[in-house]
């Protein structure tokens, strides 16, 4: 009788503790590391706990004030990526921030003076063509009125960032209001953005093509020139734009690879009043010149991405620049090549093709080697290494790569 009271005690007990949530499982918590801030400071609410962690699900409303004479660079999460540091940003303040991981939370901020010239356009949408929704951002100059324009394509591995990453060298491009700049965004590769299926090189291109006929039907409300454009890109981005550049030819709604020798992009935005034929030719005769910075033009690091099974290495062909250079005495489009000496990734062999190759087909082009640069020194983030490689090198090369497009626009 006493054992099977004490039985019965314990599980009363037991059911007491676990209705009321003792021995369930906790919610589980997350750390979240604030940042240090310079020339700025920003808060966040609910406060942080005293151990450093938040409940999973807390939405965390973070807020700046930057210092006198300085502006609101960004507010941002972080999280690991694949190289380093991934950032989530929000260039206004207030920033939403839900708590689902470990997380650094924290603020970045400019001289008032280094955007003072400037009306920033966000977000601006062109396409959807799968789960994420593609856009870009545009730099005028104050008072711009049919200016020359930059399109400027982020890199990543063709995995990773989007068009904030840029953002540096966009306020760079337009310092002496001679161009509009457009920064834009577009499908990662594979299934990296959440895609039913996966989204090969060619739809990445497509999706180039799409924002710049986008751009070309609305430069003018930015002050831009629909008609002088140039394009930039770093790593990835400098493949995507010296296959944007040269390419437009292959422009068309045959479909890529679906016949045998058949490559044809279709942009994943076309204007409504517009055939395939008349985006094709508007683009040949508006993309005047390019800069890739530390690109991949050909060779094994260039990938087509295509699960097909007739993918070959036809098909990476038709999306290497390297095999599809335009003789200059039939179409002239000037590349301004850089890549820093201390480069892991991109070798000077890989560029020194591709410049040989122009050159044969005796199309201008320039390239500098950066002296102790490594790669990715035309990025923008929040970290402070990030921001003194662009200083060091970034600032002093856009306003060499900005000289290059003006011999070429002007």
């Amino acid at each position: 009788m006493i054992g099977e009271f004490f039985k019965k005690a314990g599980i009363i007990a037991l059911t007491a503790l676990t209705g009321s949530g003792t021995l369930n499982a906790q919610t589980p918590s997350f750390t979240v590391t604030l940042d240090k801030s310079v020339n700025g400071t920003f808060q966040v609410s609910p406060p942080l706990p005293a151990d450093g962690k938040y409940p999973k699900g807390t939405v965390v409303t973070v807020t700046a004030t930057p210092d006198a004479n300085f502006v609101l660079d960004a507010l941002y999460y972080s999280v690991p990526g694949r190289w380093g540091q991934m950032y989530f940003e929000s260039m206004t303040s207030p920033y939403k921030v839900t708590i689902d991981q470990d997380k650094h939370i924290g603020a970045s901020f400019i001289e008032k003076a280094a955007v003072e010239h400037l009306k920033v356009t966000q977000d601006v949408v062109f396409a959807k063509p799968g789960v994420k929704t593609l856009k870009y951002d545009v730099y005028s100059p104050k008072g711009a009125k049919n200016l020359p324009c930059i399109i400027i394509i982020h890199g990543g591995g063709w995995a990773t960032n989007n068009e904030d990453i840029m953002r540096g060298l966009a306020r760079e491009l337009t310092k002496g209001g001679k161009f509009v700049v457009f920064s834009i965004d577009y499908r990662w590769a594979q299934k990296l953005d959440g895609d039913a299926t996966s989204n090969t090189m060619a739809n990445i291109i497509e999706d180039v093509y799409g924002a710049i006929a986008h751009i070309m039907e609305h430069a003018a409300e930015y002050g831009g020139d629909p008609t002088r454009i140039g394009l930039t890109g770093d790593s990835a981005g400098g493949h995507l734009s010296a296959a944007a550049s040269l390419m437009p030819n292959m422009i068309g709604k045959g479909g890529f690879g679906k016949t045998p020798g058949v490559f044809e992009f279709m942009p994943s935005y076309l204007p409504k009043n517009k055939t395939i034929e008349q985006v094709k030719n508007d683009m040949l005769a508006a993309i005047k010149a390019a800069a890739p910075s530390y690109g991949v033009f050909g060779g094994n690091l260039l990938s087509h991405y295509s699960e097909d099974p007739a993918a070959d290495d036809s098909w990476k062909a038709a999306v290497a620049p390297l095999s599809h250079i335009p003789k200059a005495s039939e179409r002239p489009v000037p590349q301004y090549l850089t890549r820093g000496t201390q480069d892991f990734l991109i070798k000077d062999e890989i560029v020194k093709e591709f410049v040989d190759a122009l050159v044969k087909a005796g199309q201008r082009v320039q390239y500098v080697q950066v002296g102790g640069a490594g790669h990715a020194f035309f990025d923008w983030k929040p970290d402070p290494q990030t921001k003194e490689t662009f200083y060091k090198y970034g600032v002093y090369y856009a306003a060499e790569m900005k000289a290059f497009f003006t011999s070429v626009m002007y």
